[in-house]
């Protein structure tokens, strides 16, 4: 026990030095960032993550002020996000000659981005708390951060600590606190690892308190729900985002989506990814009818733009047969500088043109998440485009609740490295979220049927062309999360952080009066 201490001081002190130089700091914390980002998906190493936070708190309750703690904070989330959102430089490489040379600026800078949060997280933490119970702290100040990183500027929650535990039995307490609150939760753990190690009873303490998570998480988990006795079709015609819109190519990936599509009649629903039918609305309706008619006696869901006037949407359409779409849904959460430019519609007020929705220069969001009828028993559904899976106040605005959630994307932007299958683990988390299973037709995959509890239970692989006819799963009941939302992590949050504020302001009072 003597040693261990003595370990831990020493390795204490080494933290402690690395503040005489700024470079130092950075790279301390970048590294022990990358550490904590290898519990996201593909390699789900979890305890990783939990090291890595281990080490970060260690480094910045190490800071000689809160200024300083913020930059260690904003470094260790500058080297967790670059790892975890490295698949952003996808984009950039589909016409490299073009593009190239942006990929690590835009890596660099997203991630830098996002840091942010923490790093103004990391400064409040060490403010409030003067380093009483910071990894407290630290969990409830990241939560925070956290929740503004998915609203401030449309919002990018994408990669947040609470998405590693997916594959455990923690990932059903989603169903209660969300992944914020999971995120939250992951922090505090991770930080709560470096004071524990000093005595016995601090390591019993952390690991009762995981010991008591696990079990809590496995007891309001509940069975899966069985299916509904309808035969979902997902079709992947995978196409490659560099051959996607190539005028050699548009008709090959369509044709190949009709071929897909068969099925004698054994499915009740075919699904087609984002933008699989490669005309806009109404402007080539014999492709529309050789879909719906590739599909049928089945209804087809299939992706879809439309043109208004100028205007361009990403939509969704249901085809009931050959002839006009029954309805369309039109993305509404749209990706800033990839789907269109911010602010561009106001500029062009003052004579800046080459922005503007409205002149075509990207896509017109539509009015909203929307909850859509479906044929033949087929229940209602939230249809969800690309992107806007990653945000669940979107599923809690739609007025009502769906039976099950569609969600048709075209992940070949993503690349094949970690992007596709962190845009899985984000669906997986809703469905737990909101107990609702999710059909996901995704161009180059991953399509997968996913249950309510979060169970992938059919999945095509990534990079394949194919289709998959998966049973339907049953919808659990309203979970606590959809009704309440994040509002309990927020107010807990808040009276965390005002408590230790408090503290430490009677504290200092109170030395202040016993030095008179």
């Amino acid at each position: 026990m003597a040693r261990e201490t003595a370990l831990r001081a020493d390795a204490g002190l080494w933290f402690e030095r690395q503040y005489v130089r700024r470079w130092r700091v950075l790279l301390t914390g970048a590294i022990v960032g990358a550490i904590a980002a290898l519990g996201q998906a593909p390699f789900g190493v979890f305890p990783a993550t939990l090291i890595g936070l281990a080490l970060g708190a260690a480094l910045i309750g190490r800071a000689p002020t809160a200024r300083w703690a913020g930059f260690a904070t904003w470094s260790l989330g500058l080297g967790y996000f670059t790892v975890t959102l490295i698949w952003i430089i996808q984009p950039f490489l589909v016409d490299i000659a073009r593009h190239g040379w942006m990929a690590p600026f835009a890596l660099f800078f997203m991630a830098g981005g996002m840091a942010l949060f923490w790093g103004l997280a990391g400064w409040g933490a060490m403010k409030l708390s003067r380093g009483r119970v910071f990894w407290l702290a630290l969990g409830a100040a990241i939560g925070v951060a956290e929740l503004l990183r998915g609203w401030i500027f449309g919002g990018f929650p994408w990669g947040g600590p609470g998405l590693i535990w997916i594959d455990t039995p923690v990932a059903g307490l989603a169903r209660v606190i969300g992944v914020y609150g999971l995120s939250a939760l992951t922090v505090a753990l991770g930080a709560a690892i470096w004071p524990a190690v000093a005595s016995r009873w601090g390591r019993i303490g952390w690991f009762a308190a995981v010991a008591s998570v696990a079990v809590i998480s496995m007891v309001i988990s509940p069975d899966a729900p069985g299916n509904t006795g309808k035969i979902v079709r997902l079709v992947q015609p995978n196409a490659p985002q560099h051959l996607k819109w190539d005028q050699d190519w548009i008709m090959t990936f369509f044709e190949r989506a009709v071929a897909l599509s068969a099925h004698d009649g054994t499915a009740d629903l075919v699904i087609w990814p984002e933008t699989s039918i490669p005309s806009p609305l109404g402007r080539a309706p014999e492709l529309e009818r050789m879909a719906a008619e590739a599909a049928a006696p089945a209804p087809l869901v299939a992706g879809i733009q439309r043109v208004e006037g100028r205007t361009w949407r990403n939509a969704l359409a249901l085809y009931e047969g050959p002839g006009e779409p029954v309805w369309v849904y039109d993305k509404h959460h749209l990706v800033p500088f990839g789907e269109y430019v911010p602010l561009g519609n106001l500029a062009a007020r003052f004579g800046i043109y080459g922005f503007a929705q409205q002149d075509g220069n990207g896509y017109a969001p539509g009015p909203g998440p929307l909850v859509k009828p479906l044929p033949d028993d087929l229940g209602a559904i939230l249809p969800l485009i690309c992107y806007e899976m990653i945000f669940p106040r979107d599923i809690r605005g739609a007025e009502t609740r769906a039976d099950w959630i569609l969600q048709a994307t075209n992940d070949a932007w993503f690349g094949t490295f970690s992007g596709p299958q962190q845009h899985l683990v984000q669906a997986r988390f809703r469905a737990i979220e909101f107990g609702l299973p999710i059909a996901r037709a995704a161009n180059t995959g991953i399509s997968a049927m996913i249950d309510a509890t979060g169970r992938v239970t059919a999945s095509l692989p990534l990079g394949e062309a194919g289709a998959i006819e998966a049973d339907l799963p049953r919808a659990l009941p309203d979970t606590f999360y959809s009704r309440i939302g994040d509002m309990p992590l927020v107010v807990l949050s808040f009276v965390v952080l005002a408590g230790l504020g408090v503290a430490g302001w009677m504290k200092r009072i109170d030395r202040g009066t016993a030095g008179r």
